[in-house]
């Protein structure tokens, strides 16, 4: 397997592999332990610009319905009074602008969508690999973490969760992608 050596080797169209990247959350529950779960079901791609960051975009589309936090009750609570899955089953995020933060580490600003409220979210994804794939393909491999105060997407369910529940959640991207 080769490694990328620059940046402008980068430059194409990506889809994910949704085998190997992983969309996950934690947040504060009682301000004394952590909950951690993913998402198993999204899809995304994005168009790399090595030369040029500010032409790179990125999309995703996570199920709602996918989440998971290996707690069955709790899950069907933040499918049905969190996150409204009926009514809303997508949240989607739609890069807006791409900026190159060092020699491998990228700032990606774009419109976060959940429960039909969209706010823009600022990520900070680390390339951590770049290289030919065993198959004669081209992934790359990126991290990525943004905290969000879950208020602002209306994502609460009465007054007694805004105390048990922390507002901050952070989202957390382990993310390969091939190149088509």
């Amino acid at each position: 397997m080769s490694t990328v050596t620059t940046l402008s080797e980068l430059t194409g169209d990506y889809v994910l592999d949704t085998a190997r990247t992983r969309i996950g959350f934690g947040a504060r529950h009682t301000m004394a332990t952590r909950v951690r779960g993913r998402f198993e079901e999204f899809e995304g791609g994005a168009h790399l610009d090595g030369d040029d960051p500010s032409k790179s975009s990125a999309r995703l589309t996570v199920q709602a319905k996918s989440i998971q936090t290996g707690n069955r009750r709790r899950d069907d609570h933040l499918r049905g009074t969190f996150l409204y899955v009926d009514d809303h089953p997508a949240l989607t995020f739609i890069s807006t602008t791409v900026r190159s933060a060092g020699p491998a580490g990228f700032t990606v600003t774009g419109d976060l969508t959940i429960r039909g409220v969209t706010k823009p979210v600022t990520v900070d994804f680390e390339l951590t690999s770049a290289e030919d794939d065993p198959r004669g393909g081209f992934r790359v491999r990126f991290t990525g973490r943004t905290t969000i105060d879950r208020n602002d997407w209306n994502v609460n369910w009465n007054a007694a969760t805004r105390i048990m529940v922390g507002p901050k959640v952070t989202l957390e991207l382990d993310v390969t992608a091939i190149r088509r």
